[in-house]
């Protein structure tokens, strides 16, 4: 079993952007001693309150400040980007850090993201698609063409090539039910962020339609699954509670309030204003029993063995700041624990 840590690089209550930057370096540095196989850094455009812009900036700082630690994207949103950027850049980090790149992609969430890049939403889907093929082709061919909807290019040659052979390892970031079945059928690894939609232990269908959609394109062997987990670790159950509480409630209506604004947006799958009720109406125990795994060390790892026994997990991609207002001291502990004490019972 893989651990892997989430991070938003976000602004604190009173704190500055370049605070945002020193708090989450020191959190990196803490999670590479402490043996986190991997960090993992969102992309994110018009969002106050997080600093993460440029996660490739980011993870080529890191890359120098590291040695061991996996450095992954979760995701690059492809339909914002031009692919021959893209490809180039994720060689060039895969090649300065040693061949430590997860290249983690998506086609984007909300569309107001896609609005700000002149990049209609509804055609998210497709240059997605394309965007990855030409990734791919960037980096296996000496020189190629593609001819497509959104992009086109003659005779091409990227460089530099990635290190690591063919490339970097894939995933698809998953956030609908739509999505499990699309990413099988491409043969992608997969990693889900279940907070929109699902409960942690109510992905079972989903993931083994993956599966299946991945045998039924007849993909040879067998796709990676990754989830999501917000995690907070006390010795003291009542503190484990209470303590994160007001941060997962503040994401909770951000995430509810967001998900209802483009319920009747072109493009979006699934039912969002049904979605955004949901989570408007689910009390803070309903998020701490069905969400997130808080408690106590014994209690997390409880909770984490389940969730791998009964969804056939490959990596547990974990966040000690979910909701982005539990204090660098508090993170600092819960990181500790997870790590001193719930990690040693999957190796």
């Amino acid at each position: 079993m893989e651990f892997g840590m989430f991070l938003e690089f976000p602004v604190q209550d009173g704190g500055t952007e370049k605070n945002a930057f020193d708090d989450s370096i020191l959190l990196i540095n803490e999670a590479e001693s402490l043996g986190v196989d991997s960090l993992w850094l969102a992309e994110y455009h018009f969002n106050p309150g997080r600093v993460m812009a440029a996660p490739v900036t980011i993870l080529s700082n890191v890359a120098a400040r590291t040695k061991n630690m996996r450095l992954g994207t979760a995701v690059i949103l492809l339909p914002l980007a031009n692919p021959i950027r893209v490809a180039e850049e994720i060689a060039t980090l895969d090649l300065i850090s040693g061949g430590r790149v997860e290249f983690g992609i998506g086609r984007g969430t909300f569309p107001n993201v896609h609005e700000g890049f002149s990049s209609p939403f509804e055609e998210s889907r497709g240059r997605f698609d394309e965007s990855l093929e030409i990734i791919i082709k960037a980096w296996t061919s000496e020189t190629f063409s593609f001819e497509g909807d959104f992009y086109s290019f003659e005779d091409v040659t990227v460089t530099p090539k990635p290190l690591q052979s063919p490339y970097p390892p894939i995933s698809v970031g998953v956030t609908s039910a739509e999505s499990f079945a699309v990413t099988g059928r491409m043969g992608q690894n997969m990693m889900i962020n279940p907070s929109r939609v699902f409960t942690l232990a109510g992905l079972k269908p989903q993931i083994e339609e993956y599966h299946q959609a991945w045998k039924d394109a007849s993909h040879g062997g067998r796709g990676k699954v990754c989830l999501r987990v917000p995690v907070y670790l006390s010795q003291d159950p009542q503190k484990a509670h209470d303590e994160p509480m007001e941060s997962a409630l503040f994401s909770m209506g951000r995430l509810s309030d967001r998900v209802a604004k483009y319920a009747e947006y072109g493009g979006t799958t699934g039912n969002w204003g049904q979605e955004a009720e949901v989570v408007k109406n689910m009390s803070y125990d309903d998020w701490f029993r069905d969400k997130v795994a808080y408690g106590t060390p014994e209690a997390v790892t409880e909770k984490l063995q389940f969730l791998t026994e009964e969804l056939g997990l490959d990596q547990i991609m974990f966040e000690v700041n979910f909701g982005n207002k539990i204090p660098l001291e508090r993170q600092q502990a819960s990181l500790r624990l997870m790590m001193e004490k719930v990690v040693p019972n999957f190796r």
